[in-house]
């Protein structure tokens, strides 16, 4: 198993390449928003990023750009939205990523009302984001949604991109599961269902109402339920402890937690 930790994009992308290898992570999830992570920005740090991640020995995953909508309604914000995620994709790939993290958009303006529409372009937009990694050779994992993103929020919504999409992956996010369904059955519905198809882990706890990016054990997601889930799948591969807080010693027992449950 490898554990990593995602950095904070408003803080310098090397200041946390060094911040997350001294808490003895594995590899560093790199959230590649403005203003200290976006693609441009990683692509003008060129070889000292790539100096600092083998001076500390710490792999990459990349996590695609979270505050943009690849299924808006306006074409042009789409379009735009698709740009981004794209360059992003050959910068993920020039840093030999294990793997690439897709949050899915977020539902917003009169998109509810209209979901079919708003869901075809979702659908148009993952092709095209599906076919640049397979040609980049990167592995893409989609993450559940909590209920705001109102679509893959629930294992069934899944079932026609994975049909569609083979080589697509899923990113098991334990708080979007959570704020989705409080009583846990949602999540190990997701294990269950997708057992060979689960690429990542991003773990983090909440009360069930936001998603609020807790220490494990703060709030009230039964991990050992979940960690006995994943085990009973095979699951052996990345979890990445997507924990906000101040105090980055939370940040360590956290994984240290998580470890502990994997390793009984």
């Amino acid at each position: 198993m490898l554990y990593g930790a995602m950095n904070f994009p408003v803080r310098p992308l090397l200041e946390e390449v060094e911040a997350v290898a001294r808490l003895g992570f594995d590899y560093l999830e790199i959230a590649m928003d403005p203003p200290q992570a976006h693609h441009s920005t990683i692509q003008q740090l060129g070889n000292d990023l790539l100096k600092a991640l083998a001076r500390f020995n710490l792999d990459v995953v990349c996590h695609l750009p979270t505050f943009i909508s690849t299924a808006d309604l306006t074409e042009g914000l789409r379009e735009a939205s698709l740009k981004e995620i794209l360059s992003s994709l050959e910068v993920a790939a020039h840093l030999q990523t294990l793997k690439v993290v897709l949050h899915p958009s977020y539902v917003s303006g009169l998109g509810g009302f209209v979901m079919g529409k708003v869901k075809e372009n979702a659908m148009k937009s993952l092709e095209v984001i599906v076919g640049k990694a397979h040609e980049l050779g990167l592995c893409l994992c989609m993450e559940n949604m909590f209920p705001r993103g109102h679509w893959l929020v629930k294992p069934e919504d899944f079932v026609e991109p994975f049909e569609k999409f083979p080589s697509l992956y899923l990113t098991l996010d334990t708080g979007h599961g959570h704020v989705a369904d409080p009583t846990g059955q949602t999540t190990l519905a997701f294990i269950e269902k997708f057992a060979g198809r689960i690429g990542h882990v991003h773990a983090n706890d909440n009360f069930g109402k936001e998603d609020i990016h807790l220490p494990i054990g703060a709030g009230t997601i039964d991990f050992p339920a979940i960690i006995k889930a994943l085990k009973k799948s095979g699951y052996n591969d990345t979890v990445t402890l997507e924990v906000f807080s101040g105090d980055r010693d939370y940040l360590k027992m956290s994984r240290e937690k998580i470890e502990a449950m994997f390793s009984t």
